[in-house]
């Protein structure tokens, strides 16, 4: 029998990547990268050099569908597979990354009358310029009582959709009564390759705010926030909300013509790419919290319960794997920190020392590092450099370093910045605990597993647990391209579950990071302080957002 494929294309924050997998094995047998040729565009718009404020992370559409049309041919010619050997295809998204589209499905933002307002652009996950919407989401639910708000820990978030359309709708209200649909990138890319208006369970329920029953916050919450918001579902937001591994239709001719495949291949509805993980390191049963690291982590669990956890970013019913409740909560930065520390902070002597041993940065630090003890180095770091998301969900807050003196090392600094974002997975976990909802076993997913183990390492110590770590290092991807095996269907060669699908296609290392006693009880002691630090300026002080509020308006 012929080999049967699925390609998992996995959209992140920089590019977006293309995997072909061999679905009776999950071998991994091809992969291509494409750079967004617009980035991140949180300084100017393209073209116009038009300033943005502080807080604001935009994208250029076409940038995706540059991924489609370049990293899919390139894996099968790669993999020197036939196009009828695909049998299907899936994608992922950071998320909310959404964007306001006119009725012909056209994001507003390629239009010339609406290129120059940046409300018309791509507004990527980590925009947080809508942070006072999001504040005052979260006082009005309080408020009035509203049931949703308990599901998603208590507060909504700046970086998910009603705030982002909320934001827009308070800046530019032309733009907003121009947009036909508001529509999250991933559904927006599937509809592009298939034509069809599919919405997936996954981004609505985590993010915007759509529960499996009771559907979209109701019309009299929306008219309290604005009376302008209230037929917003049935407008804006309408569309089916299929659930994951749902086939949102075939192919199109044109776009398999772009893309070097067969006409009507099945393709997926959407998916978050850190949720898409899950499955692809094989957890499709409760009690295993994967950490989907990268730029930055998100922590996803599967129950059988629902449980409203405080400070939890959200609770969906067959949010991640069907049958279960999917839980999520995240940090907003991690290996965001780790690079700026290394692209802004880190003396020219470093950089110099690492080339000359044939090291890059990030490895030179990490042996440094590595030869220190916990606590040795006097430091302890909090880390929100881009806000917190989970368990205190303040986008407002910023990152701190406590200890430094004239005496500090570079490689000092670094591990401290490792350590944080340990002790800030430790208190994600002692939430999840707290609020009933049961943790056995750690995975972990991503780049930064694969590349630091001191990190990992020192993640097991923070935590005192054992952490089982993916085998694939493009486990989103895995994950996208499981989902299209299910939507193809057992009849097709594929899956009718992506618990089928997991028994052949994900894979675990047989190594894994164990805790060490002697550094467990220094931890102990530090996350105690971390703790202190914590609650201080997350709950108590207003220092950091005096200061943010003085740099993005300063006299």
């Amino acid at each position: 029998m012929s080999k049967r494929y699925a390609i998992g294309v996995d959209y992140g924050t920089e590019s977006g990547r293309a995997l072909l997998v061999d679905i009776a094995t999950g071998e991994e047998v091809a992969t291509h990268v494409t750079p967004y040729r617009h980035g991140v565009i949180d300084e100017a718009l393209p073209g116009t050099g038009l300033k943005l404020e502080s807080d604001w992370a935009l994208q250029h559409p076409e940038d995706y569908m540059e991924v489609l049309r370049q990293s899919v041919p390139a894996v099968l010619r790669e993999a020197g597979a036939s196009a009828d050997s695909v049998i299907g295809i899936g994608i992922d998204f950071t998320a909310c990354t959404m964007m306001p589209l006119d009725a012909s499905g056209t994001p507003l933002c390629l239009k010339p009358e609406w290129r120059d307002d940046p409300h018309s652009w791509t507004m990527l996950w980590k925009h947080h310029a809508a942070q006072d919407e999001a504040n005052k989401i979260n006082e009005t639910a309080a408020a009035r009582g509203e049931a949703f708000l308990a599901r998603y820990g208590g507060r909504t978030s700046s970086e998910w959709m009603l705030a982002k359309i909320w934001q827009i709708l308070d800046e530019a209200p032309d733009v907003y009564d121009s947009a036909d649909l508001f529509m999250e990138a991933a559904d927006w890319v599937v509809m592009q390759m298939t034509g069809n208006l599919a919405r997936n369970s996954c981004t609505a329920g985590y993010k915007a705010l759509w529960h499996k029953r009771d559907g979209f916050p109701t019309a009299a919450f929306l008219e309290a926030l604005d009376p302008r918001l209230a037929d917003l579902p049935d407008t804006k937001l309408r569309g089916p909300i299929l659930p994951l591994g749902a086939k949102a239709g075939g192919l199109s001719a044109e776009m398999a013509a772009a893309m070097g495949l067969v006409p009507g291949t099945a393709v997926a509805v959407g998916n978050i790419d850190a949720h898409a993980m899950v499955p692809a390191v094989g957890v499709v049963t409760p009690g295993k919290l994967v950490l989907a690291m990268g730029t930055s982590t998100c922590h996803l669990l599967l129950s059988q319960d629902e449980v409203l956890a405080e400070g939890i970013s959200g609770v969906v019913e067959d949010g991640i794997v069907a049958g279960y409740y999917g839980y999520e909560a995240g940090q907003s930065a991690v290996g965001d920190i780790f690079a700026w520390y290394v692209e802004e902070a880190v003396p020219a002597y470093v950089k110099q020392e690492a080339e000359a041993t044939g090291m890059g940065v990030h490895q030179w630090l990490e042996r440094q590092a590595a030869t220190a003890l916990p606590g040795e180095s006097g430091l302890l770091a909090l880390d929100w450099w881009n806000g917190n998301r989970s368990v205190l969900m303040d986008a407002g807050l910023t990152g701190l370093i406590v200890g430094l003196t004239l005496a500090t090392k570079p490689a000092e600094i670094y591990r401290a910045l490792l350590e944080a974002t340990a002790f800030g997975t430790r208190r994600i976990i002692e939430a999840f605990e707290t609020g009933g909802v049961r943790i056995d076993e750690l995975y972990a997913c991503g780049g930064l597993p694969q590349r630091n183990r001191l990190l990992m390492q020192i993640y097991a110590d923070v935590t005192g647990r054992e952490i089982r770590i993916a085998d694939s290092t493009q486990t989103a991807a895995l994950g996208a391209a499981m989902f299209g095996a299910v939507a193809a269907g057992a009849e097709a060669g594929g899956f009718d579950s992506v618990a089928e699908a997991a028994v052949r296609m994900a894979r675990v290392r047989e190594e894994t990071f164990k805790p060490d006693p002697a550094s467990v009880e220094v931890y102990e002691q530090l996350y105690r302080d971390y703790k202190e630090l914590h609650d201080y300026f997350g709950r108590e002080s207003g220092v950091m957002k005096r200061l943010k509020a003085l740099k993005s308006h300063p006299r």
